[in-house]
């Protein structure tokens, strides 16, 4: 048969896009059927120009893959909405395009001073993705530092590069062989690096290189766009919070502005310091409370519980110590002080979170509560000062103007003509200054007012004129009360009642001389009356200095061994006595009295007989006896 004309044939085979080895048929066949060397020649130079314009071709398909792949990585920049979506499309491409096992990507870190592991493709190795490398070291370290593209054939036996342990594992564990690295460019700044590897020897093409940095000039221009919207979305956001800031800030100079004139409007028109604490409530919102020096509320407004104690002295202490108010918890504290004093605090519950101008508005509350307490307290110490004046004028002399005093004593609220008891306290008992005398004093005024009495200090007594009958019992609530504000044992001697101005002189001495015997028969802290403590009571008051000394001698002397006997062996010898004396020396009385046999009492009398002397039977002596049981029962009343 004869051979196809040679250039018709190569044709046929370039358009079925034939294979290179099958560029010889035509040569082979030729040979085979004897030609002429001339027409083998012509055949070798037609296939030489056939497989040119073969691998022509192929240059230009693959050229139009790898613009195809360029395109669709600018697609991507184009709307970039996730920059690590985009650099693993482009990591992707990269081993895609250029035919490699795996592609990878390390960006440079400025502040380690090294190049990091970043996307990867095709890698199964976790130590290889995780590596980091030094500049100048290896392969992607020296491409990082120079920023000039490297290639290697066979990395591991490459000695261009300064090889280390980590990396050479990662590389090894990873197996590869063939690597080519580009730097990543933006201006003349190198920021990583973008590599095709393979895991056999492989040489890599000036046009592969070419496209790889292609690939990289797009990574670079993906990752300067998302820095840019990063900046600017940050930018954005910095905006907006400055402009709510300024917002916020606006709002709460007005409340601040409205809540300073409301405020002023208080003091002005004698307002209180509840009134402060619901104009705080109503601009900033929440509850509050208003507290004392002592923890004691003086306005509560909303719901709100009382702070822990210790939680309020600490939050208060670093209130003044910062001078501004601080937050601990859900709550806020603001120290009111005038100078260096404490008057108390505000604590509030915000309705939400304040800012600064908000704190403000909470910190001219309590500035405005301390000068309403400074104008209570000045204004309280004036009227105090007269009822000081007035009580003063009716125990320390015979009154002789009894119609000018009640005319004063109606001012004050007082009708001298109602019956009125009279406590004694002495204040050098708990007043070792003058400013914690001046604080007891500064209560018993107010203690006596708010009951329509009067508060004095007198011979160095704190005096108070109370109404009513019970004189016992006022003593003893003032003992109470005053021993928890000063913290000590604070004993007080009533008497009375007064039946008119005349007779509050009289009453005074009473009280004076009820609280001596009080401190002779050792009752610190205790409160009693001239009536409870009868003629024992006359009769100590009277004694005055050393009258405590004298007392315990004469009930050791007269009863001591009764009062031992009785401590040591839990008996019943001093309450027989009592009783026996009670009913007149009457044994069969006494018995009925102790609910016990007639018996019982004579054998416990023997006992007492026994420690005493045969003798305490004797006149004398039972006199003494039965003004030691009375004494000794005046220094135990619970007993």
């Amino acid at each position: 048969m004869a051979l196809m004309s040679a250039p018709i044939e190569f044709l046929e085979l370039l358009a079925r896009e034939a294979a290179a080895v099958e560029f010889e048929g035509p040569l082979v066949a030729a040979r085979a059927a004897g030609e002429p060397a001339e027409r083998l020649a012509e055949l070798d130079r037609t296939k030489v120009l056939a497989l040119r314009v073969r691998a022509l071709l192929e240059r230009r398909r693959q050229r139009e893959v790898e613009l195809s792949g360029l395109y669709d990585t600018a697609n991507d920049l184009a709307g970039l909405r996730d920059v690590d979506a985009v650099l693993r499309a482009i990591v992707h491409r990269a081993r895609n395009l250029l035919g490699t096992d795996v592609a990878y990507m390390t960006l440079n870190d400025a502040d380690r001073g090294d190049t990091y592991m970043r996307v990867t493709d095709g890698s199964v190795s976790a130590r290889f993705q995780g590596l980091r490398l030094e500049m100048g070291t290896g392969l992607g370290g020296l491409v990082a530092q120079t920023g000039t593209p490297y290639a290697t054939a066979d990395y591991s036996a490459d000695e261009r590069f300064r090889h280390t342990g980590e990396i050479d594992a990662g590389v090894g564990e990873e197996g590869l062989v063939a690597i080519l690295g580009v730097p990543l460019r933006l201006g003349s700044s190198v920021i990583g690096v973008l590599y095709a590897a393979n895991r056999s020897a492989r040489p890599f093409a000036r046009e592969e290189v070419s496209l790889l940095g292609s690939l990289a000039a797009h990574a670079a221009v993906a990752l300067d766009t998302a820095r840019l919207l990063a900046e600017t979305r940050a930018a954005l956001a910095e905006l907006s919070a400055a402009n709510a800031t300024i917002q916020a800030h606006s709002a709460s100079v007005e409340r601040a502005a409205a809540a300073h004139d409301r405020m002023t409007s208080l003091v002005l028109r004698g307002g209180d310091v509840r009134d402060v604490a619901a104009a705080v409530t109503e601009v900033l919102g929440g509850a509050l409370l208003a507290l004392d020096a002592e923890g004691r509320t003086l306005a509560r407004v909303g719901e709100i519980a009382e702070p822990d104690r210790a939680a309020l002295v600490e939050a208060v202490a670093a209130s003044r110590t910062e001078g501004r108010s601080v937050l601990r918890g859900p709550l806020w504290y603001a120290a009111v002080v005038a100078g260096a004093e404490n008057l108390g605090a505000l604590v509030l519950r915000a309705g939400e979170e304040l800012v600064d101008a908000d704190q403000r508005i909470l910190e001219r509350g309590a500035q405005v509560t301390a000068l309403l307490l400074l104008f209570r307290r000045t204004a309280a110490e004036a009227e105090g000062r007269v009822r000081g004046e007035l009580l003063d004028d009716l125990i320390a002399r015979p009154v002789r103007d009894e119609e000018g005093l009640r005319t004063r004593a109606r001012r004050l609220g007082v009708d001298l003509d109602a019956p009125h008891v009279l406590v004694a306290v002495d204040d050098d008992a708990f007043a070792a200054t003058g400013s914690a005398r001046q604080r007891v004093l500064s209560w018993a005024t107010t203690y006596a007012s708010t009951r329509g009495g009067l508060a004095a200090a007198r011979d160095g007594r704190v005096v108070l004129m109370l109404p009513g009958e019970d004189a016992g019992g006022a003593a003893r609530a003032v003992s109470r009360d005053l021993s928890r504000l000063t913290g000590r044992p604070v004993t007080a001697g009533g008497s009375g009642p007064a039946d008119g101005p005349a007779s509050l002189v009289t009453v005074f001495r009473e009280a004076d001389r009820c609280l001596t015997a009080l401190s002779a028969l050792g009752r610190l802290g205790d409160g009693a009356s001239t009536t409870e403590l009868g003629f024992v009571g006359l009769l100590l008051g009277a004694v005055g200095d050393g009258a405590d000394r004298d007392v315990s001698r004469f009930l050791t002397d007269a009863i001591g061994p009764v009062v031992e006997y009785d401590s040591r062996r839990g008996t019943a010898l001093v309450r027989t006595l009592e009783a026996y004396f009670g009913m007149g020396g009457s044994l069969a009385r006494a018995a009925e009295l102790l609910h016990v046999h007639v018996n019982t009492v004579t054998q416990r009398l023997e006992r007492v007989g026994q420690l005493l002397g045969t003798d305490w039977q004797k006149p004398e002596r039972a006199l003494e006896v039965q003004l030691a049981l009375r004494l000794h029962r005046l220094r135990t009343p619970a007993a």
